[in-house]
């Protein structure tokens, strides 16, 4: 597995209100929505990372116990696109690479993750939905009396009549719209506002979203498009810095700098992304004013094993644990390069490191320690790599890519039910659902019936898709 590992995952399945408000705004941050065809995919691609998940849930950490979110489990999910967005889907915060990318400072993404707790704590996408609801009724509503009184034109021969009754109904849809779009703004508004308290209580600046905001700014005055104020789901850039551009200046933090410490871990997960996204040129741009510190260097290795050189890697990442012996994702992405080196031994070994170094015990991590164990093909690491793959799946249970570790790692034991069993569990967690089917009931025929993993078959062969 690549250390960004990307999936596929299903979000939404039910109908035309959850993908309109997916398309319409997303309760996105950025000022561009998603656009139809990702709408129409229903899928987001998902990328999974232990250290960048470390990072960005200790940047939300503080802002979700500013919101009283604690309580509620919100989770911060990475999505596998170049754009500057963010977006909530009930107790999820989706945040792009690409924003991580763009990001020079921790604050900037501190920042919009304050600014997208802002929708779930004021229960903005419920209320969407209801507005949502609302502007399709009226639309429908508007759409019938434009037919009604199309037809009654066409019957009394009144071609006037006819022509009002089309502008009747593209009337009602465009004012559902305007009235819908309009809602939104007013909650962006409300969710900056609510963003500047939870910094604030936090003893953080609001200078990274003034950041963002002029750099949407610059880009809308670079493109030259001219911008219906009233055909847009968020406030303009503009129109944002001047609504928190006040509040943001008279906090006491304002000035306030992120400690050395996270900036380098934060630019640590920069150039990781830059290289699995861009490759050495892209990691060489973002730090061409830096080109030896810590990240250019993680950065420079990191490409350095994609290219195919684990030969020529392994000496880079091994300087970068001598000078951080400590960190868990050095070792990590060793143990990459000696999977890519054909030494799993080596990789197990590397893997296991990280494992104990990690605080933050990352299922990710334990899986990849088990997978390197399996790769070995030695009979004896069978148990242990079965043992460190289950262990990671009971923590991240609908993370796919675990199930197929361990469909690996069962079939190499010879335990081979337990293998279709774990590849149907695979299908189901990536939405396939009649191939999951298959590989269950393949799996039950060697399987004790009745017994735990039997009743797991059965509850994937009676599983129903979602309606659509």
């Amino acid at each position: 597995m690549q250390t960004i590992n990307t999936q596929c995952y299903k979000l939404f399945n039910s109908g035309f209100i959850q993908k309109a408000a997916m398309f319409i705004t997303s309760a996105a941050i950025a000022f561009t929505p998603l656009s139809a065809a990702q709408a129409q995919s229903r899928s987001v691609p998902i990328v999974r990372d232990a250290e960048i998940e470390a990072l960005v849930t200790d940047y939300a950490s503080p802002i979700l116990g500013a919101a009283g979110l604690k309580r509620r489990n919100i989770e911060t999910i990475l999505v596998n696109s170049q754009s500057f967005n963010a977006f909530v889907d009930g107790r999820r915060i989706f945040i792009n690479t690409g924003a991580l990318m763009q990001s020079e400072t921790p604050n900037e993404i501190i920042g919009v993750i304050a600014h997208e707790a802002g929708h779930i704590a004021g229960g903005h996408q419920e209320r969407l939905r209801e507005q949502l609801a609302s502007a399709k009724t009226m639309a429908v509503i508007g759409a019938l009396v434009g037919v009604g009184a199309s037809v009654a034109g066409a019957v009394s021969g009144s071609g006037s009549a006819a022509g009002a009754g089309g502008g009747i109904a593209l009337g009602s849809a465009e004012a559902a719209m305007r009235n819908l779009l309009a809602y939104q703004r007013t909650e962006e508004i409300t969710a900056d506002r609510l963003a500047i308290n939870y910094l604030n209580k936090t003893g953080q600046s609001a200078k990274g979203m003034l950041t963002t905001f002029q750099r949407f700014a610059s880009a809308l005055s670079l493109s030259g498009s001219r911008t219906d104020p009233y055909r847009i789901s968020h406030p303009l850039p503009r129109e944002r810095i001047a609504n928190l551009e006040e509040l943001a200046k008279k906090s006491p933090n304002y000035n306030k700098t992120d400690s050395p410490a996270l900036q380098l871990r934060h630019d640590m997960a920069r150039a990781k992304i830059a290289a699995y996204g861009g490759g050495l040129g892209s990691v060489q741009r973002m730090f061409r004013n830096n080109p030896r510190g810590i990240a250019a260097r993680y950065g420079d290795a990191i490409t350095t094993y994609l290219k195919g050189s684990a030969r020529n890697a392994l000496p880079k990442i091994d300087a970068l644990i001598k000078e951080q012996p400590q960190n868990p994702y050095f070792h990590e992405i060793k143990g990459e390069i000696l999977i890519k080196a054909n030494d799993p031994a080596g990789a197990a070994k590397s893997f296991q490191q990280a494992v104990n170094l990690d605080k933050r015990k990352s299922p990710l991590l334990r899986m990849s320690y088990g997978r390197a164990l399996m790769l070995t093909g030695n009979k004896a690491n069978m148990p242990k790599a079965i043992s460190e793959i289950k262990t990671g799946i009971a923590s991240d249970p609908e993370f796919p890519g675990g199930y197929s570790y361990l469909a690996q790692a069962y079939a190499q034991s010879g335990q081979m039910a337990l293998s279709e069993l774990a590849t149907a569990d695979m299908h189901y967690y990536t939405g396939r659902l009649e191939q999951a089917k298959i590989f269950a009931i393949r799996a039950q025929k060697g399987l004790k019936k009745g017994g735990a993993d039997w009743l797991r078959a059965q509850d994937i062969i009676n599983a129903k898709p979602r309606k659509k």
